[in-house]
């Protein structure tokens, strides 16, 4: 992975594990010479991850939205900054400038930017890795309801398997540096709900 994409809050709670977990990832990003790519912000947990990387001489390349930009909430200290149209545009141009997706604690944009890529993953549209910072199990809830869409016959288990999952950031980034995508199709056939 040279470049990756960081679904996350505009908002940050004051967690000091989650501040840790940030740090860590903008140092294995660094170490690795990986390019942040994420939604443009100064504020929140995007703020605090873009500061973390820029800090440590890395790359941090936003995508932002007009409306954001006029609401003053736009990074200006960042290595590229692309202004968009909207947020369609916005997921869009991430998801073309990254290698891989990752999702840090957040909100509902958080969760509906992740979702359409990791769809985008299952339909085969791309094959880029897609893995969730799982910071003291704030998404364990999540994940929990992953499992009962397969138990329940909505979701394949092959496709359950293609969100990578952990709470250090360098144990995921090296699952998502060894993915390889295996999506199966996202339709029962009949009687086989396997």
């Amino acid at each position: 992975m040279k470049s990756l994409c960081i679904f996350c809050g505009a908002n940050f709670n004051g967690d000091p594990v989650l501040r840790e977990a940030i740090d860590l990832l903008a140092e294995v990003m660094f170490s690795r010479n990986i390019t942040l790519v994420f939604g443009g912000g100064k504020v929140g947990v995007m703020g605090l991850l873009a500061e973390a990387v820029l800090q440590k001489s890395g790359k941090a390349i936003g995508v932002i939205p007009q409306f954001l930009m006029d609401k003053e909430v736009g990074h200006t200290g960042l290595t590229e900054l692309h202004i968009v149209d909207n947020m369609h545009q916005r997921k869009q141009l991430m998801s073309d400038l990254c290698d891989g997706i990752m999702m840090l604690p957040g909100g509902f944009g958080t969760l509906e930017e992740f979702f359409e890529t990791l769809t985008w993953l299952q339909l085969g549209l791309h094959n880029k890795p897609i893995g969730v910072l799982n910071v003291s199990g704030f998404y364990d809830l999540l994940l929990q309801q992953m499992d009962v869409m397969v138990e329940q016959q909505f979701l394949k288990p092959a496709n359950r398997k293609l969100v990578l999952t952990s709470g250090d950031p360098v144990e995921l980034v090296n699952l998502m540096e060894n993915f390889n995508a295996t999506p199966d199709e996202v339709w029962f056939r009949d009687r086989n709900m396997t």
